[in-house]
């Protein structure tokens, strides 16, 4: 899977919390939005000059607009790996609860169906 595909199947699915993403979609996304994030914020500061103002209006747009269809391909993802959504919770335990999501998040699929679906489509 390829960053085009993983981005344009993260984006198609915005409201869908059930079945299963793979490691790839779910990482060449995070890459998206991080890059993403960037440019915008240097825009924000460096072009319209809101560094001293703490509010930067694009990068706080793109944050809306990508928050729900990135928690639902992080439930997503944990499905992959067997575990509930309910996982994601734990990253309000500070520091170690956000170590936890991430070795969850680079472990391998589970292979063939399980509780949450059949095994996603590798691209």
């Amino acid at each position: 899977m390829n960053m085009q595909a993983a981005v344009r199947d993260a984006f198609a699915r915005y409201f869908d919390f059930q079945g299963r993403s793979g490691r790839a979609a779910f990482w060449w996304t995070i890459l998206f939005v991080t890059i993403v994030s960037a440019v915008l914020t240097a825009i924000d500061t460096q072009v319209l000059g809101y560094s001293t103002k703490g509010v930067m209006p694009l990068s706080n747009l793109f944050g809306l607009l990508t928050f729900i269809p990135l928690l639902a391909l992080d439930i997503r993802r944990l499905h992959d790996t067997g575990r509930s959504g309910w996982w994601l919770l734990i990253i309000l335990v500070p520091v170690i609860g956000f170590i936890v999501l991430i070795v969850f998040w680079v472990k391998p699929s589970e292979p063939g169906n399980n509780a949450f679906g059949p095994e996603p489509v590798a691209g």
